[in-house]
């Protein structure tokens, strides 16, 4: 027989388990697709290395508010969640974990989140309730438009925009040039990952990208990757960079060439979630352009 001390071991262990599967601690890919455009931000607003207080908050709020993104998902998502092969054995959708407990988590990661704030420029501090809102009204879109990858496009661009005010104290030109890039890009990977659940989201009739284009998929994700490209381009001419960020820019487009032929035909929900992953290597190889062009 187990001891009591054991048993409730065990038990802390079964819940801090329970609570890293609610945050997809597991699987951080969705933390760097966050992450990477704020980068872009600070590196482009800071003409360089930003500072590294700066690089430590976006990094710490990234994971945080990406982790409080997806708990705001699951309490949105619940009931749907219990019907999609994918998604039924989360946290909260197998029941393992109360909606009670998860709000608690989600309150934590949100003053945490905003203790942050203190160390950012006044401009930040008003900015950031524009963020939580975003990410929580994200999840309901799903019920209300054809394309809700678009609202979750611009929750995190907000992060970039938010990023670019904490190094120049005010909103300029380029920095919605990386927001429109940062939008357009999400429309395009959430639309290959969203993939995965077509099926399932026709049976419970919840919208999404894949489900809204069908068989023009790869002509609504080819679009989206012209907007995205479009805006860095624009970025990379208003703040006058160097040869280096058009070159990386260039092998970007090739590799959206590639993903957009694959999309020409029928792929299987494992293919979608590895082109979907593969984006966090398209995020470092614009931020390593900008901080070539910048620097040329």
């Amino acid at each position: 027989m187990s001891s009591p001390a054991v048993s409730s071991s065990v038990s802390r262990g079964i819940h801090w388990s329970t609570l890293a599967r609610l945050i997809r601690l597991p699987n951080q890919t969705g933390t760097y697709l966050l992450l990477l455009p704020t980068m872009w931000g600070l590196v482009l607003a800071s003409r360089g290395i930003p500072p590294p207080h700066l690089l430590v908050i976006f990094i710490g709020g990234s994971f945080l508010m990406r982790s409080a993104g997806v708990i705001m998902n699951d309490l949105a998502d619940q009931t749907f969640d219990r019907q999609v092969c994918r998604t039924k054995t989360r946290p909260l959708a197998s029941g393992e974990l109360s909606r009670s407990h998860a709000v608690m988590f989600l309150s934590a990661l949100l003053v945490v989140a905003a203790s942050l704030l203190f160390f950012l420029r006044p401009i930040v501090i008003w900015l950031a309730p524009v963020a939580v809102f975003l990410a929580a009204l994200y999840p309901y879109s799903k019920r209300w438009i054809h394309i809700p990858q678009a609202m979750l496009g611009i929750a995190f661009g907000w992060g970039t925009v938010m990023a670019w005010a904490a190094v120049r104290g005010q909103l300029d030109a380029p920095v919605w040039c990386l927001f429109g890039a940062t939008a357009a890009w999400a429309v395009a990977y959430d639309t290959i990952y969203a993939i995965q659940d077509q099926e399932d989201d026709r049976r419970i009739g919840v919208k999404s990208a894949a489900l809204f284009f069908g068989s023009a998929v790869h002509q609504g994700v080819g679009l989206a990757f012209g907007i995205m490209l479009a805006f860095l381009t624009a970025a990379g001419w208003f703040a006058q960079l160097g040869f280096p960020y058009y070159a990386a820019l260039l092998g970007v487009a090739v590799f959206f060439v590639f993903q957009i032929v694959q999309l020409r035909r029928p792929i299987t929900p494992a293919h979608a979630f590895d082109m979907f992953r593969k984006h966090v290597w398209v995020g470092v190889a614009i931020l390593a352009g900008l901080l070539a062009g910048v620097l040329v």
